[in-house]
């Protein structure tokens, strides 16, 4: 693997990719460390310590896990990635809904294009009310509820407006971050963004647990990460393959066709958007619960013991089967069965001992419905991993806990996406690869 990377460097192009990847992240990480325009730095360490101190849940620790750290801390990156996460799920979504989303997916690269515009769109919109939001709640107090120290002194409408703008254009220069990376680096920009954001939270998680718990406690969790991240790169490269005969046919005096070729069928066909999904539902209820204060009641009371408790059976098993049927309902919306068999059907492919048409299409749905269920499962018990760390780690933070849920994911599945285009280009120039 060293010869590998070292065999990268040497190449030129592939080293100019390399190195403005990492320009780029240092980019996004010195954006996060900068403070909004009218935050009291101050103020802000003074209540991460006493968050930190008391061991509080903190609300938006999802969003936090894709930010960085940086949401908490009111940067100018302080949404980080998510709103553009969102507005991608939204207009995914849009496309099976409705009809001119679907025509233009189908139109190709200028279809695409225009999408892509509409994500954007989507993003500064989502942007605007995610910053108003947030500052809404620092205003409150809601954003830390046990610290009394004033997080933006200055209440003026002017310096709330420039907050919004500053955090709104933060959101922008990091989806053009990455779109360049993605264009001139190594890997999905927005996918290395995500990976960077929650591997510059490991070394804190790591340093939280060894002081908390000592040394014993975290080598054992050391060791559960090697085998939780062995499992999962395990699982995220399974597939099933499925065997595809092209017949020979003649294009005026050529003949194409006659190879043999598989159609491959992850196990995890969803990737990790089941996770998000489940995980916003269920955050629902919890800024239901800040934003009435005070108030107590049966209704609360329920909702806090067996739904906002992260370590209640009942929230347990509904995270669960929220992600089970996510998965299944991401999975039916992205893979069609009927258009992949018209597609083999048009270029003259056919699986051995199944006619083409509408008996392979069942065929196919078949087979994806079979192998979705494992996936369902896989995803469903590496998310609620945290769950059962809560002894482990402090309490609160399960959804920090770095090697688990929805961080392992991410990283490990953007990992492999990264080295496995990095091992494409060496191999294109005749050198070792890294999986080899």
């Amino acid at each position: 693997m060293l010869q590998a990377f070292a065999a990268a460097f040497r190449t030129p192009d592939l080293r100019r990719k390399l190195l403005f990847s990492l320009a780029i992240i240092a980019v996004y990480r010195l954006g996060a460390a900068v403070p909004g325009p009218g935050v009291s730095v101050e103020a802000i360490n003074s209540c991460l310590d006493q968050a930190q101190a008391s061991d509080q849940r903190d609300l938006y620790s999802l969003v936090n896990l894709f930010s960085g750290g940086a949401l908490l801390k009111l940067s100018v990156f302080a949404l980080g990635i998510m709103p553009y996460i969102t507005a991608s799920i939204i207009v995914q979504l849009l496309v099976v809904v409705i009809p001119r989303f679907e025509q233009l997916k189908k139109e190709g690269q200028s279809g695409q294009a225009k999408l892509t515009q509409y994500t954007r769109y989507l993003t500064i919109a989502l942007a605007v009310l995610q910053s108003t939001g947030i500052i809404a709640l620092a205003r409150s107090g809601q954003l830390f509820p046990n610290c009394s120290e004033t997080i933006i002194p200055d209440d003026s409408v002017w310096t709330t407006v420039v907050l919004v703008i500053a955090l709104t254009a933060g959101t922008a220069l990091i989806m053009w971050l990455g779109e360049l990376l993605t264009e001139k680096g190594i890997g999905n920009g927005m996918s290395v963004l995500i990976f960077t954001s929650i591997a510059a939270r490991i070394p804190a998680e790591g340093g939280s647990i060894l002081q908390s718990r000592g040394g014993v406690v975290f080598a054992v969790v050391c060791v559960f990460a090697l085998l939780i991240i062995g499992a999962v790169v395990y699982v995220e490269q399974a597939q099933r393959r499925i065997p595809v005969q092209y017949a020979k046919r003649m294009v005026g005096r050529r003949m194409y066709g006659g190879t043999s070729t598989y159609l491959p069928l992850k196990v995890n066909q969803a990737g990790v958007i089941p996770v998000i999904f489940a995980s916003s539902l269920l955050y629902l209820p919890q800024l239901i619960s800040q934003l009435q204060g005070n108030e107590t009641g049966a209704v609360r009371q329920f909702f806090e013991t067996y739904i906002i408790d992260q370590s209640s059976a009942v929230h347990v098993a509904l995270y669960f089967g929220l992600i089970v049927f996510f998965t299944y309902f991401y999975v039916s919306i992205t893979f069609n069965p009927e258009e992949r068999a018209d597609d083999m059907k048009r270029y003259g492919g056919f699986i051995p001992g199944i006619r083409p048409g509408r008996p392979t299409a069942e065929y196919l749905q078949y087979v994806l419905s079979r192998i979705t269920l494992p996936g369902s499962i896989y995803l469903g018990v590496v998310a609620v991993l945290p769950n059962f760390f809560l002894s482990i780690t402090q309490q609160g933070q399960n959804q920090n806990f770095p090697f688990g849920g929805t961080a392992v994911l991410i990283m490990v599945g953007v990992g492999l996406e990264t080295v496995k285009q990095i091992e494409t280009q060496l191999n294109q120039r005749n050198y070792e690869g890294f999986l080899k």
